[in-house]
């Protein structure tokens, strides 16, 4: 993975996967107008939560 400041943050490769994806997924809702301002934060979270099991072991 790249570096930025998800690196100088301290997260791990793993973390930083997991924030990549959601950011992307999110971007991708907001282009459709699927999610707004009002419900951004509790999308993110759903989002977030759904990528982070997916990636399980």
């Amino acid at each position: 993975m790249g570096g930025g400041k998800a690196k100088e943050a301290g997260l791990s490769d793993r973390e930083e996967l997991i924030l990549k994806v959601t950011k992307e997924i999110m971007v991708k809702f907001i282009e459709i107008g699927r999610i707004s301002t009002s419900n951004f934060e509790d999308t993110f979270k759903l989002v977030n939560d759904t990528v982070r099991q997916s990636l399980k072991p």
